[in-house]
């Protein structure tokens, strides 16, 4: 299989991850927490997608909603554990996650559930609008992202979003200005793991099955496509700007997988390939900001020699002996 073909696979696949990686930052970014309840929560979205639509048969945007609403109540689960009865945050999500490979199972009934035979709306927009799947998952995969940048933008210059973010930056302030910074960290839980939930309930219905191990590591991609997009949007500093970044960066992490397995890296190393990209990543703009330290450091050293006054002459002293 050529690169030329796997790539579009790769821009869709990160696309429709990028809605993971946008929950991701939700809590890595604005409230300084590493939620590893994504790992738990993204298969659990993927879970309740694909046993609603092969054991109930429902529609499969009813699907994917039930989907994010799975992921929106372990969310739930994680802001009480840590808001309410005071646990860590990492503790807590460590805890949820733990609790969801139980409830996976017991959602699918096994490890895995195949979607062989059921109706998604890939297949449907791929049927109406007579086009690849490829091409239909590229196409849902930008509007859904589209639509959650949209929403985001939308919900954090709300006050309450507002609320959030300042919580994030200063949770002391917060209190003392009266907001109750419980409520808006289980807001916060709720909304990330909930756009995780979606992202799950997409890519199972975009490979066709859902299964146990779907979301082991997603923690690990959401932190290096965040940290990647915030390396191409170096100066990009308006909020929206940072929300398309973080998707980008998504994309560019899904296309240097596809580069790496097209030039032949064992499938079972890509863990250990998805680990030195979020160290690579994350060591560059503390690289970069020691750079920047020690090259003003020698600028204002040099300046200040250059503009420093020539030290005095020292008089000659006489000899012993010699003339006085």
């Amino acid at each position: 299989m050529s690169l030329l073909t796997v790539l579009p696979g790769a821009v869709s696949q990160g696309i429709i991850w990028g809605i993971m990686v946008l929950g991701v930052f939700i809590t890595f970014r604005m409230l300084d927490i590493a939620d590893l309840t994504v790992d738990g929560s993204f298969a659990l979205g993927g879970s309740v997608a694909a046993v609603v639509s092969v054991n109930l048969g429902l529609d499969p945007l009813v699907a994917i909603l039930l989907g994010m609403l799975a992921g929106v109540a372990a969310g739930l689960v994680t802001g009480i554990l840590h808001s309410v009865l005071d646990i860590p945050a990492i503790l807590a999500g460590i805890l949820t996650q733990i609790a969801l490979w139980s409830i996976n199972l017991r959602v699918m009934g096994k490890s895995n559930t195949p979607l062989l035979n059921v109706d998604t709306v890939f297949t449907r927009l791929a049927s109406l609008l007579g086009v690849s799947q490829a091409v239909a998952t590229l196409i849902i995969g930008i509007v859904c992202a589209t639509v959650v940048i949209l929403l985001m933008y939308w919900f954090f210059g709300t006050e309450i979003g507002s609320a959030l973010r300042a919580t994030g930056n200063n949770e002391d302030m917060c209190r003392a200005l009266g907001i109750d910074v419980r409520v808006t960290k289980l807001i916060a839980l709720a909304f990330s793991n909930g756009l995780v939930g979606l992202s799950g309930a997409l890519i199972c219905q975009s490979q066709k099955y859902a299964d146990i191990n779907m979301g082991t590591g997603a923690i690990v991609i959401g932190l290096a496509a965040i940290v990647i997009g915030e390396v191409l949007g170096y100066f990009a500093k308006a909020f929206g700007s940072r929300l398309v970044s973080v998707v980008a960066g998504s994309v560019v992490y899904f296309l240097i997988r596809a580069l790496v397995l097209q030039m032949g890296l064992d499938v079972n190393d890509m863990k250990l390939l998805s680990a030195v990209i979020v160290a690579f990543a994350l060591a560059i703009p503390v690289i970069a900001k020691r750079h920047r330290i020690r090259s003003g450091y020698r600028r204002d050293t040099a300046s200040a020699m250059r503009e420093a006054p020539d030290a005095p002459a020292m008089p000659e002293q006489a000899d012993e002996g010699g003339e006085r």
